[in-house]
């Protein structure tokens, strides 16, 4: 893990923790922020997971689980924020970009409005 991804990691943890009182907060480490949802899977008892961020080796990662559940939330992502975009809900940064991290702050408000109209928070 990379020390010089800190400044990346703190400014996208606010992104996520400004809505920790509408979710739970499932990991609060130095290096990894994560959110649940309040709805408790039956098969496996585990928590929804609703998104977060976490340091790795060559990158930040941005997770959204709103929008691998609402597919249609992608279709208006810019094309920067686009190319971070890694599988369905993972976002990866090497260094913070004011307007990709505005968008993202955008994406995770409007996931967090779908996943209330689901009932998830």
């Amino acid at each position: 893990m990379s020390q010089d991804f800190l400044p990346v990691f703190k400014a996208l943890r606010p992104l996520f923790a400004q809505h920790a009182d509408k979710c739970v907060v499932l990991c609060d480490e130095p290096f990894r922020y994560y959110l649940g949802t309040h709805e408790v899977r039956a098969k496996d008892g585990y928590r929804t997971d609703f998104g977060g961020v976490e340091i790795n080796k060559n990158y930040v990662s941005a997770h959204l689980m709103p929008i691998y559940i609402h597919p249609e939330m992608s279709t208006s992502l810019s094309p920067g924020l686009k190319r971070r975009m890694q599988g369905k809900s993972c976002f990866n940064f090497k260094k913070p970009d004011v307007i990709l991290l505005k968008e993202l702050d955008c994406l995770i408000k409007l996931g967090i409005s779908q996943f209330e109209n689901d009932g998830r928070i």
